[in-house]
């Protein structure tokens, strides 16, 4: 399997491409410290897994995640981070992830990880399990699970700039966007959300974790 790593702890990053290339079935075909080197450089479609870290200088892991699933949506994503909160986990999972490794697992841990989403699977750290299953538990009104990239990146950021009180104008300055677009991308979120006015997709939005 061929691995790139992104991760902007040298150190980390260096200890894990030891690891990785140790392995007799595993190849790391690249080491990047930030998301946009990774975005320029790689060949996504000869990429079996993506090892990421989501806290990076510039763009962060989340927005990388979302990229890389648009460029080839056969790389499978593993998060590696330190961060187990809610908003994190369903964040990165919302953006395509596809396992969440939380670090300071035992190596052999990680590498098992990696064999295990190579193969189709969702291996996930114990926290972490935990707050998916807590999630997929819990039933929105229309009786449907919490779905996973409900918005993406820009929807998001347009819906918290409505949030914060921002006009169309305003979101359209600020995203240096014409107006019409802002338009088009509300009725999206509209839409995905299932919401009737801004009210609504507001009080949806707080519920699915994205504000």
């Amino acid at each position: 399997m061929k691995i790139c790593i992104v991760e902007d702890n040298f150190t980390i990053l260096e200890n894990l491409r030891l690891l990785l290339d140790g392995e007799p079935d595993m190849e790391v075909t690249g080491c990047h410290e930030t998301a946009e080197d990774a975005l320029r450089k790689v060949q996504w479609e000869h990429v079996d897994i993506l090892l990421v870290d989501l806290e990076l200088p510039g763009m962060p892991g989340v927005e990388l995640i979302q990229r890389v699933c648009v460029r080839n949506r056969d790389t499978r994503i593993m998060v590696h981070t330190i961060y187990d909160d809610r908003a994190t986990v369903l964040g990165a999972i919302r953006a395509g992830a596809c396992g969440y490794i939380v670090k300071g697992c035992r190596p052999s841990q990680l590498i098992t990880a990696l064999h295990d989403i190579y193969n189709g699977g969702a291996p996930m750290s114990p926290s972490v399990a935990h707050i998916v299953f807590s999630e997929l538990q819990t039933m929105n009104a229309e009786g449907c699970a919490i779905c996973p990239a409900i918005l993406s990146a820009r929807e998001q950021t347009i819906l918290q700039y409505l949030d914060q009180g921002m006009t169309y104008k305003e979101i359209a300055s600020r995203l240096s966007i014409a107006p019409s677009t802002v338009h088009t991308h509300i009725k999206n979120i509209y839409s995905k959300l299932r919401a009737h006015d801004k009210h609504e997709a507001l009080r949806k939005g707080r519920y699915h974790h994205l504000l």
